[in-house]
């Protein structure tokens, strides 16, 4: 695997914490922790979404507000992340706890309001969280910030599973189990020392005046905001719909269970890339899940009458396709930005396709009556993840050997 230069890595973008000191991983727990929590509060909309069109009696379209809702407070929260990673990751924690007790009780308006706030503290929380994790001096870039996403996706396919548990007793059930384990995890991010925070602010004035510049040239910029933006608007997409459009086609289909099997496949196609990562190079996996990930978009897409056997395969390539593809677009990301007080922009560029990309999906699928129609929108983000990725993979290879 292509290594970074020692060289080209400025100790001033690293935390104060040593690599070859085994506390400085462990002072991270409560990061891993708090992500397998803010897992289920990012995709919890996948599973509860039929129970909620039920509930409201509400479209497809309508729907679909609820993502917006929810994506535009973590186009918010990431925007101002970087600035203060403690605060960011700590208050964000606290602050969807907040929006899941209000969660329990909303109506169909409220929910925006509710979701907004959930939002909000994941897009900070998850974004500091990135970054801390992301520029550690410890093992491979990459390989950490997949352990970090393996965590977010451990609790993604508990989310399903926690649903499903709390059907009997209502939704209300489940957003106060989710409000007090995200309060337990605020507690637990208030023990991490707070040298483990570094902040591109604590460095000296003559560094930082160096540190402020543009953390890339415009056009690398742009497509990494254009990328990070199709990634989260594809993931959330299909982790949305992808149960509703199963249930629709075959009634035998659970969503709870096309949720947890889209998580669980993503859950092993980010372990599977730590081990492909000894063989191949980031740039190498990159490609390959991208181009797995389009096929199977097309064949949802294209095929009419799929058995639910395909349709339990499909989501099963999906989510291993698109597992490890964040965890490398933020290693290629921090591995010319470090811990830069703009990278919040960044990251909250992928908030929008979180706002966007499902609630087209759900627009296309009302207009044409057919959901399968509304999910040519994630397949068509894939196919331009693609197309952008020769300037992706450039800009990395800029820093390999």
């Amino acid at each position: 695997m292509h290594r970074l230069q020692q060289s080209d890595r400025s100790p001033e973008l690293e935390p104060a914490l040593g690599s070859s000191d085994p506390v400085a991983i462990w002072a991270f727990a409560p990061i891993f922790l708090y992500f397998v929590v803010a897992g289920i509060a990012t995709v919890m909309l996948g599973p509860l979404l039929p129970g909620l069109i039920s509930r409201w009696n509400i479209q497809d379209a309508q729907a679909g507000t609820l993502f917006t809702a929810s994506f535009a407070g973590q186009f918010i929260g990431a925007w101002f992340a970087a600035r203060s990673l403690r605060a960011s990751v700590v208050c964000g924690a606290a602050l969807s706890a907040v929006g899941c007790v209000a969660m329990a009780w909303a109506n169909f308006d409220v929910a925006h309001l509710a979701l907004f706030c959930v939002g909000l503290g994941l897009g900070a929380g998850l974004t500091a969280g990135n970054i801390i994790v992301g520029t550690a001096r410890s093992i491979s870039r990459a390989r950490l910030l997949l352990m970090l996403n393996v965590s977010w996706s451990i609790g993604a396919i508990s989310c399903p599973l926690l649903v499903r548990a709390c059907l009997s007793a209502g939704m209300s059930l489940f957003f106060l189990i989710l409000s007090s384990a995200l309060a337990a995890a605020t507690c637990l991010l208030l023990v991490i020392p707070r040298h483990a925070f570094a902040s591109p602010r604590s460095i000296s004035i003559p560094e930082q005046r160096e540190f402020r510049r543009a953390p890339l040239p415009f056009v690398p910029l742009v497509v990494f905001a254009g990328v990070l933006l199709l990634y989260v608007g594809v993931e959330n997409a299909l982790g949305g719909w992808l149960p509703s459009y199963a249930a629709r086609v075959h009634y035998s289909l659970q969503p709870s269970a096309i949720a947890f099997s889209f998580w669980i496949a993503e859950l092993a196609g980010r372990l599977m890339g730590t081990a492909l990562l000894m063989q191949l190079s980031e740039r190498v996996l990159y490609l390959l899940c991208l181009s797995a990930l389009i096929f199977a978009g097309v064949v949802l897409c294209v095929a009419g009458n799929l058995s639910a056997g395909g349709i339990v395969g499909l989501t099963l390539l999906s989510g291993m396709a698109i597992g490890p593809v964040y965890p490398l677009l933020v290693s290629f990301m921090l591995a010319r930005t470090g811990q830069h007080p703009r990278l919040g922009s960044l990251f909250a560029s992928a908030s929008l396709g979180g706002a966007s990309l499902p609630w087209l999906t759900g627009v296309v699928s009302t207009h044409f009556d057919s959901l399968r129609a509304g999910l040519i929108v994630p397949a068509g983000g894939t196919v331009l993840m693609l197309l952008l990725s020769p300037v992706v993979t450039q800009v990395f290879a800029k820093d390999e050997v």
